[in-house]
């Protein structure tokens, strides 16, 4: 029997059709993820069924990527950070700890149009044609019990946006931070967070893309709004 050097070696003297051939047969034994399991289906008809749906429904699942990716390519490879179990559907994605306190985190997707990173001015004329855009309301609106429009933030339910950068840089581990109560309020309700709001280019004195950096910027409390 060869050994597994030798069997790995094999493998990869492969062609790409025999690898192929090499992986379907193995797919039989092995599941890439639990959810295969408790779907009953493959992780490849997963694939294929979000392949072919529309453009909304990738939207959704990307930004469910972008909290996922930022647990395992930003939180886990940070010393001294502590990711806190929650229950609930509470209005960030992740609750950390660190040697100074908690803080609360919202994970956000930047926005596409037609098939390209949006533009700040395209979310509202007033903003800037140089910046990105990400929009900051939750996934599923309702009314409260006064009647009030609850899919809009409220200014200190999550203490930093976290934008991934993915569409524009192709890359799941490209981040933009900024302190939440530096964000531009809506005019009609100095309360809420203003549904599209410009996200920079390049880190400055409103965005960063050091998480620790603006960590520290949410720890100095400084009172000011990102630059529109």
């Amino acid at each position: 029997m060869e050994s597994k050097k030798e069997l790995i070696k094999t493998i990869d003297s492969l062609s790409t059709d025999e690898k192929k051939e090499v992986l379907s047969y193995l797919r039989k034994y092995i599941n890439i993820h639990p959810i295969e399991r408790d779907w009953n289906i493959s992780a490849e008809v997963i694939l294929e069924a979000i392949n072919r749906s529309s453009d909304l429904t990738q939207r959704g699942v990307k930004g469910i990527i972008a909290e996922a990716a930022f647990k395992f390519e930003i939180l886990e490879k940070m010393k001294g950070i502590e990711i806190l179990e929650f229950e609930g559907n509470e209005p960030y994605d992740y609750k950390v700890k660190d040697k100074m306190g908690e803080i609360k985190i919202q994970v956000k997707l930047q926005r596409k149009k037609e098939g390209r990173p949006m533009l700040a001015n395209e979310g509202y004329k007033r903003l800037s044609s140089n910046k990105y855009v990400v929009e900051t309301q939750k996934t599923r609106g309702g009314k409260d019990k006064t009647k009030q429009d609850t899919r809009p933030y409220r200014f200190g339910e999550f203490d930093i946006l976290a934008v991934s950068m993915q569409p524009s840089t192709n890359k799941w581990n490209s981040y933009m931070f900024t302190v939440s109560n530096w964000l531009i309020k809506r005019e009609d309700n100095s309360k809420l967070i203003l549904k599209f709001q410009p996200v920079s280019k390049t880190s400055n004195n409103d965005w960063t893309d050091d998480l620790q950096e603006c960590i520290k910027r949410f720890r100095k409390g400084v009172k000011k709004t990102i630059n529109s």
